[in-house]
C-alpha cells in the first residue's frame, strides 16, 4: 500500500513539476513576444513562435499525465480538486503561449513604432508578467488574498486595453499599422484574462469555492 501511495505522490509531484517549467517557459514567451514588438530584427519574433511547440508539447503532456492518474489511482476528492484544477491551468497556459505567438507574428508583419501605443503595449506585457510573478510567489506562500488581487489587478490590462483601441491619431497615420497594434493589445488583453483564470483555479483547489464564493466569505 505504501508503494502504490508513494508513486501515487511521485506522479502529483511531476505533473506539479511540468506546470512550473510550462509556466516559466509562458513567462518567457510573453516577455520576448512583447520584446519583439519593437525590434529591429525579428530574431525575438521567430524565437517565441519556435518555442510555442515546446508549451503546446507540454499541454499534451499534463494531459496524458492527468488521465493516467484518474484513471489508475482513483484519485480522492482534494487530490481530485487538484488534478482538475492543474488541466485548466495547462489549458489558460496553453491559451497564453498562443497570444505571446500572435504577437510574436505581428512582428513578422511589421513593427510597432509609435511611442504612445508602443509604451502602453510593453506596459501590458510588464503587468502580465507581474501577476505571473507575484501568483508563484502568492502559491508558495499559500497567499488566497494575494491570488483574489492578482485576479483584480487584470482590470489595469482592460484599461490600456480601452485606451489603445480608442486611439485614433494613429489610425490616421497608418490604418495597417494601428490594426496590428490593436491586434496585439487584444492578444495582451487575453493574456490578462487567463492568468486570471489561472488564479481562480488554484483558489479553488484551496479552497473547494469559485473565486466569487471566496470573495463573498472574505466580504
Amino acid at each position: 500500500m505504501n508503494s502504490i501511495r508513494y508513486r501515487y505522490d511521485k506522479d502529483i509531484n511531476n505533473l506539479i513539476g511540468k506546470l512550473r517549467r510550462m509556466g516559466k517557459r509562458v513567462y518567457m514567451n510573453i516577455y520576448f513576444s512583447v520584446q519583439s514588438l519593437s525590434d529591429k530584427d525579428r530574431r525575438h519574433a521567430r524565437y517565441t513562435i519556435t518555442k510555442d511547440k515546446e508549451i503546446n508539447c507540454f499541454e499534451n503532456q499534463i494531459n496524458n499525465d492527468i488521465i493516467m492518474l484518474i484513471t489508475k489511482q482513483q484519485p480522492v476528492a482534494s487530490d481530485l480538486r487538484l488534478i482538475m484544477a492543474s488541466l485548466k491551468i495547462a489549458n489558460d497556459l496553453e491559451r497564453i503561449g498562443d497570444n505571446a505567438a500572435n504577437i510574436a507574428s505581428i512582428r513578422l508583419r511589421t513593427p510597432i513604432k509609435d511611442h504612445y501605443v508602443l509604451k502602453r503595449l510593453e506596459t501590458m506585457g510588464q503587468l502580465s508578467l507581474l501577476m505571473l510573478e507575484d501568483l508563484n510567489d502568492a502559491i508558495k506562500e499559500e497567499e488566497l488574498a494575494l491570488m483574489s488581487e492578482i485576479i483584480e489587478r487584470d482590470s489595469d490590462i482592460d484599461d490600456l486595453y480601452k485606451n489603445i483601441i480608442n486611439t485614433t491619431y494613429l489610425i490616421d497615420n497608418d490604418p495597417f499599422v494601428a490594426g496590428q497594434a490593436h491586434l496585439a493589445a487584444r492578444h495582451l488583453e487575453r493574456i490578462g484574462d487567463h492568468i486570471g483564470n489561472i488564479a481562480k483555479n488554484i483558489i479553488y483547489f484551496y479552497t473547494g469555492d469559485h473565486h466569487e464564493s471566496y470573495k463573498n466569505n472574505l466580504d
